[in-house]
């Protein structure tokens, strides 16, 4: 069964920049889109970023559009969140995800994605 690991997390002061790295198990990763979400204490999962399988489109959440960048490797099953210019705002925990295999979803879209990792705490202080 697929299992997602996230890394790279931390504390970071305002104006600063982390690099989170996601790593899947198994055998389906380039067949599936990927994708970022955050969630804070006391709020709802918020879309941050995606990217598809295979024809390298990209999609952010307004409040990172400009700041944080999407990539990923097949070669090695992992997908990149680099985060530049951070905000206390940007605090919660990041949680990677993936798709259906050969699914085609909104990428922004959280009931479009199958496979949750377990979350990584970014806290960015002011």
């Amino acid at each position: 069964q697929v299992q997602l690991v996230e890394s790279g997390g931390g504390l970071v002061q305002t104006g600063g920049s982390l690099r989170l790295s996601c790593t899947a198990s198994g055998r389906t990763f380039k067949t599936c889109a990927a994708g970022w979400f955050r969630q804070a204490p006391g709020k709802e999962r918020e879309f941050v970023a995606g990217i598809s399988r295979s024809d390298g489109r990209t999609d952010y959440g307004d409040s990172v559009n400009g700041r944080f960048t999407i990539r990923r490797d097949n070669a090695k099953n992992t997908v990149y969140l680099q985060m530049n210019s951070l905000k206390p705002e940007d605090t919660a925990v990041y949680i990677c995800a993936l798709s259906s295999p050969w699914s085609y979803v909104p990428l922004s879209r959280k009931d479009g994605y199958d496979t949750w990792g377990q979350g990584i705490q970014v806290t960015v202080s002011s």
